[in-house]
């Protein structure tokens, strides 16, 4: 499990990106709401934290694909594969992130520990 930060430091609106490996992005919603996913867009390599959220969407800073982040299922193109979901909990204050077991999809070239 990893220690994001205080909730009281992410404000709604906000994203910040983990340095695990491969990074996590953890989103504090307009409304409340936490999520966290896999950090890098499967289309190509960009940090989906830098991206903008509307309602229950990302979309990727580079070439506007668009991830839900219930499921992080591809909601518009050119990312065809979606990103893993991790489990946000917070405990006594401090948002938590449960990583997925699952395989990262991870983009062309890139490799788990962030190179090609």
């Amino acid at each position: 499990m990893h220690n994001a930060c205080p909730l009281s430091a992410l404000a709604p609106g906000e994203a910040l990106r983990l340095d695990t490996s491969p990074p996590i992005a953890v989103f504090h919603t307009e409304d409340g709401e936490l999520f966290a996913l896999d950090d890098t867009c499967t289309h190509q390599d960009a940090s989906l934290a830098d991206g903008w959220v509307e309602g229950c969407e990302v979309e990727c800073p580079l070439h506007a694909s668009r991830f839900n982040l219930r499921t992080g299922a591809v909601d518009a193109p050119p990312a065809k594969l979606p990103v893993r979901v991790h489990t946000v909990t917070v405990v006594d204050g401090q948002i938590m992130v449960q990583e997925s077991e699952d395989a990262p999809n991870l983009p062309p070239g890139l490799t788990v520990d962030g190179h090609a």
